[in-house]
C-alpha cells in the first residue's frame, strides 16, 4: 500500500521542485527528480493517486479497472515500470467470434475483415494503410512540420475520411473506430491531429488491435498499482487533498530574480519552489491561475484542447456466458450508444465481466441520464448483442469521466483544425520555470499510459536543467 499524506496546517512548505499532479506522469517525473537529488512535493487534489487510472471492486470482490487500463506492444516504458513495481501482466481474451452491428444487421468475424462485407473490408484495409503511411510522414512530436501540414490541419478527420474511402459502410466503421480511440466524433479534430495521435502509436493498424496492439495485456489487480507504487517510493513527498490553485512567480530566470521562489498557492497553503512540472490534462491546467499569466499562445493551446467524452461500465455476470456460446466478447457497433465492447474477465475470479464504453456524442447525451438510466441503456444494448442474459447482472460499475472533478473528460485531449500548426508547438514546450508533463504532451504513445510516463521523464530533464541553471 502507498504511502501518501493529506497536507497538515502548516502556512509554508518548501521544495526545490513542486509537481502538480498525482497522476503517472507527475510521478513519474517527482521519481527521476528524487533520484537525481532534488527535493520534490507532489500535490495531488483527489484523496488518491493515479490520475485517469482508478482502480474499482465489485461486491466480490473482484477487482477491475474504471479508468485507463491497457498495455500492449512498444509501450516500453510502462511495461518496464510494472515489471520494475513487481507487477504481473496477463493477455486479455481474444477467443471466439466477434460481432459487429451495423445498418441494422448482425455479423460475425474470427478475423481482420470485422465482419464487414467482402467490400467493404478490402476498403476499410486500404483506408488504415493509408492512413498509416501518411500518419508515418509525420516528426514525431512535431507535426506542424510536416510540409503537409497546413492542408491537414485546415481539414478535420472525418472531411479527411471522406476523401480518402469512398465505401459508406467502411467509412462508417472508421468512424466508430476512431470514435473507440478519440471518445469524440471524426468532425471534432484535425486531420493532422488523427494522424499525429495514431502515428505516436504506430498508427491504426495496431492501436486497434487486441493481440499484437494496444489492448493486448492488462495488469493484474490494476493499472492504478503503478501510480500507487511510484507514490510509494517517493512517500511523504506526496500530499493528498492539495488542490493547486495558482502559480506564481514562474517566469523569472535571471540570476537575480531567478533565485526568487516560485509559489504554488493551494486552498489552505502555500508552497514555494524553484520549479514546478505541472501534469495535469490541459482542460485542467487551463483552470490554473497564472501569476504573470502565460503567453498568449501556451493559455490558447491548452484551453483549446478539447477532453474526451467517455462513459465506462464493468458489468459483472456469475459466469462469462458468451464464451459458451463461442463468442469472443468483443463488439463493435455503428447503431448503438455502447460502440464498443470487451470480455474484461481477470485470471483470479471466475467471473464473468464485460466493459462497455459509451464515447463521444452518445455520452454526452448519457450525461443528461442518471446513473441507474445509463445503466439500464447499457444493458439493453448488451442484450441486443448477446442476449437476455445479459439483462441480469450481479453488479454494474460505472464512471462518467467528463463528470470526474479533477479529470473532466478522457481519454486524452484533442485540437480542432487550425490549432496543431498554429499553436501546438507550445503545448509541450516549457515556460520559464513550468514543464508541462501529462499524456497529452507525449511524442510516443501520446494519450497512453507509456506516453505519461515518456511525458514525465521528458518534462523532468526540463525541469531538472532549469533548477541547475539558478
Amino acid at each position: 500500500m502507498m504511502t501518501a499524506h493529506h497536507h497538515s496546517a502548516s502556512p509554508l512548505a518548501t521544495a526545490d521542485v513542486i509537481v502538480v499532479g498525482g497522476g503517472i506522469s507527475g510521478l513519474t517525473a517527482a521519481n527521476v527528480l528524487m533520484e537525481r537529488g532534488l527535493d520534490v512535493l507532489v500535490l495531488e487534489a483527489r484523496d488518491r493517486v493515479g490520475g485517469r487510472t482508478e482502480g474499482g471492486r465489485f461486491a466480490s470482490g473482484t477487482s477491475i479497472e474504471l479508468g485507463g487500463q491497457w498495455v500492449g506492444p512498444t509501450q516500453d516504458e510502462v511495461l518496464a515500470l510494472a515489471e520494475h513495481l513487481g507487477l504481473e501482466t496477463f493477455t486479455v481474451h481474444d477467443s471466439g467470434v466477434s460481432l459487429l452491428f451495423t445498418g441494422g444487421a448482425r455479423s460475425e468475424s474470427t478475423d481482420d475483415s470485422f465482419g464487414l462485407g467482402e467490400r467493404a473490408a478490402q476498403a476499410f484495409r486500404d483506408l488504415v494503410e493509408t492512413i498509416d503511411v501518411t500518419a508515418a510522414r509525420l516528426i514525431p512530436g512535431k507535426p506542424w512540420e510536416a510540409h503537409e501540414a497546413g492542408n491537414l490541419d485546415r481539414m478535420t478527420a472525418a472531411e479527411w475520411l471522406a476523401a480518402h474511402c469512398s465505401d459508406d459502410a467502411a467509412r462508417d466503421f472508421a468512424h466508430t473506430m476512431l470514435g473507440s480511440i478519440f471518445a469524440a466524433e471524426a468532425d471534432e479534430y484535425s486531420a493532422l491531429h488523427m494522424l499525429f495521435y495514431l502515428g505516436s502509436g504506430g498508427g491504426l493498424h495496431r492501436m486497434m488491435l487486441t493481440i499484437g496492439g494496444a489492448q493486448e495485456s492488462r495488469i493484474l489487480g490494476g493499472t492504478h498499482q503503478l501510480s500507487e507504487g511510484l507514490a510509494q517510493q517517493l512517500g511523504e513527498r506526496v500530499l493528498l487533498g492539495s488542490q493547486v490553485l495558482a502559480i506564481e512567480g514562474w517566469e523569472a530566470t535571471s540570476s537575480s530574480a531567478g533565485r526568487s521562489p516560485v509559489c504554488a498557492r493551494t486552498t489552505s497553503r502555500n508552497f514555494m519552489c524553484q520549479a514546478v512540472v505541472v501534469a495535469l490534462p490541459p482542460v485542467m491546467a487551463s483552470r490554473l491561475n497564472f501569476d504573470p499569466p502565460l503567453p498568449a499562445n501556451r493559455d490558447i493551446a491548452m484551453s483549446h484542447m478539447s477532453a474526451g467524452n467517455v462513459i465506462k461500465f464493468q458489468v459483472e455476470y456469475d459466469t462469462p456466458f458468451w464464451r459458451e456460446e463461442g463468442l469472443s466478447g468483443t463488439v463493435l457497433s455503428t447503431d448503438h450508444d455502447v460502440s464498443l465492447v470487451y470480455d474484461n474477465c481477470v485470471p483470479d475470479s471466475d467471473r464473468g465481466i464485460l466493459v462497455a464504453f459509451v464515447e463521444g456524442r452518445h455520452a454526452r447525451a448519457f450525461n443528461e441520464l442518471s446513473e441507474d438510466e445509463r445503466a439500464a441503456a447499457v444493458l439493453r444494448d448488451l442484450a441486443a448483442y448477446f442476449g437476455d442474459r445479459a439483462l441480469t447482472p450481479t453488479e454494474v460499475l460505472q464512471r462518467n469521466w467528463s463528470e470526474e472533478t479533477f479529470t473532466r473528460g478522457c481519454y486524452g485531449g484533442r485540437f480542432a483544425t487550425g490549432l496543431w500548426t498554429t499553436v501546438g508547438r507550445d503545448l509541450a514546450r516549457p515556460c520559464g520555470r513550468i514543464a508541462w508533463a501529462g499524456s497529452e504532451t507525449a511524442a510516443v504513445w501520446n494519450g497512453y499510459l507509456d506516453g505519461a510516463i515518456r511525458a514525465g521523464q521528458r518534462a523532468a530533464q526540463e525541469v531538472h536543467d532549469a533548477v541547475r541553471a539558478l
